[in-house]
């Protein structure tokens, strides 16, 4: 189990978020020498078999390029995710040249072709429009419609380089067009914005606005799909909080909308949404995580209860916050590890502490409670749900501190906490009680890891098998 160290600028809260990557001038500058550049950056960054691609389609006389967000990550000198090439070639003609590739797409006379080398994945498309500035003129934004010769000469006629540089997202003609053709660009606009620390361009912002329920009719998990991409940015928080203003929010997950303006109690110096943002921003960028840390509090506004001193509780929100939360995921079909964690996260954010003295069956007893597994990510999202709460010191306080250190003194000792830990095993069960399998056989296994959390030392197999004797013949019922 680790301790994170605090993230830097991490009490300032929400401004540690949004903070910008360095001067608009340097960027400037560094974007110009990665122009000059880029030749080199596409042969050192670009699979030999890449290049074989643009190099056969280039032999058989078309034109090719390689074009998109491979471009824009090659300017920006990170390593590219995704390999798209555009080509004068039409579908059947890829074929010719690539028998192995495959066809997808309605339109067979405009689709693109999928050719596998060396496990990547070459998405070949041949141009939108006569040449290859009309496919570009048709793309989303401008910083994905430039494009790379396969000699390193970048084609750039929207500016999409000069919008990198001035921290700008823009759209590709009339905004309203490009958002009408996919909906979703309205999303993938937020989270390119704080993905790369631009700001979105206002036209393109005031039609994303106006185009925000047309997100009703985009498939549930493309939505999720990109939701997700924003959560693990570097400006999570700022793209929460662009995804509110746009109106984008209120449509896949108003839930979320309902912590907006919720004031707390004495131990929380900020509302409830402006907390859940601070703490999504101080969280690694680890998507269940992200998605905990945001979620950790949703349910507060439907569990507040008001005393009759005017102090305000929220009982039970990290149940109902679990059912949210789980209700959510599901909807945008996220997968069922990533949901799981989440929800099991948001379940027990309130579990790190005891009622009572911390002995070692206690703490052995929280370790099983909150899974093992979990420990290290509930730590991280403790963490950063104090240190968002705007008025405590230090990122863990000194009763969570002496929790851990119990917790680590009883882990080193090596105790069983979990059923499969113990010394016997189901068969063992089903041979003292002479049964066959049934739900009995769990029920008394639980039985007896209860008795080991009290007194480890039990934990050996002679010791084990003659309890499950004693079991047996007393005729147990679901209690020793």
């Amino acid at each position: 189990m680790t301790r994170p160290e605090p993230a830097d600028g991490a009490r300032s809260g929400l401004a540690a978020a949004t903070r910008p990557f360095g001067t608009r001038a340097l960027f400037w500058i560094r974007l110009g020498w990665a122009q000059l550049t880029l030749p080199g950056r596409l042969r050192r960054a670009m699979p030999p078999a890449g290049r074989a691609l643009l190099a056969a389609l280039a032999g058989a006389g078309h034109e090719a390029a390689l074009v998109g967000g491979a471009v824009r990550d090659l300017l920006l000198a990170q390593a590219p995710k995704d390999w798209d090439l555009v080509t004068s070639a039409t579908p059947g003609e890829i074929l010719r040249l690539f028998p192995d590739g495959r066809l997808i797409g309605a339109a067979r006379a405009t689709g693109t072709v999928l050719v596998a080398r060396d496990g990547v994945v070459y998405e070949i498309t041949p141009y939108r429009g006569e040449d290859l500035e009309a496919d570009l003129a048709r793309r989303d934004f401008t910083i994905d419609a430039m494009a790379l010769t396969a000699a390193g000469r970048l084609i750039d006629p929207l500016g999409g380089r000069r919008d990198l540089a001035a921290g700008r997202l823009r759209a590709c003609g009339r905004p309203e067009d490009r958002l009408r053709e996919d909906p979703l660009r309205a999303l993938r606009a937020v989270r390119l914005a704080a993905q790369f620390d631009l700001e979105i361009e206002p036209g393109l912002a005031a039609a994303i606005a106006r185009a925000a329920p047309l997100l009703a009719g985009v498939a549930p998990e493309r939505i999720g799909a990109e939701f997700a991409r924003l959560l693990v940015t570097d400006r999570p928080a700022w793209g929460m909080q662009r995804l509110r203003e746009l109106g984008l929010l209120a449509q896949f997950a108003p839930e979320l909308l309902e912590m907006v303006g919720v004031e707390q109690n004495q131990y929380h110096a900020f509302p409830v949404w402006e907390h859940s943002l601070m703490a999504l921003a101080l969280v690694p960028p680890v998507l269940h995580l992200r998605l905990a840390a945001l979620l950790h509090d949703v349910a507060k506004p439907r569990c507040l209860s008001v005393d009759e001193d005017g102090g305000r509780h929220f009982y039970r929100h990290e149940l109902v916050g679990a059912e949210m939360a789980d209700e959510l995921l599901r909807r945008l079909r996220f997968d069922n590890e990533t949901r799981s964690r989440a929800v099991h996260l948001v379940r027990f954010h309130m579990d790190l502490h005891l009622d009572g003295p911390a002995t070692d069956a206690a703490l052995r007893r929280m370790v099983r409670r909150i899974g093992l597994e979990h420990l290290d990510d509930l730590v991280q999202l403790r963490r950063a749900d104090r240190l968002a709460s705007g008025k405590r010191e230090g990122d863990l306080g000194p009763e969570t501190m002496a929790l851990l250190d119990g917790i680590r003194r009883v882990l080193a000792a090596d105790a069983a906490l979990k059923v499969t830990d113990l010394a016997v095993d189901g068969h063992d069960v089903m041979a003292a009680f002479g049964r066959g399998p049934g739900p009995y056989v769990g029920q008394v296994l639980e039985a007896l890891l209860e008795e080991v959390l009290e007194r480890p030392e039990r934990n050996r197999r002679d010791v084990l098998l003659r309890r499950l004797a004693e079991l047996a013949a007393g005729g147990w019922q679901g209690r020793p």
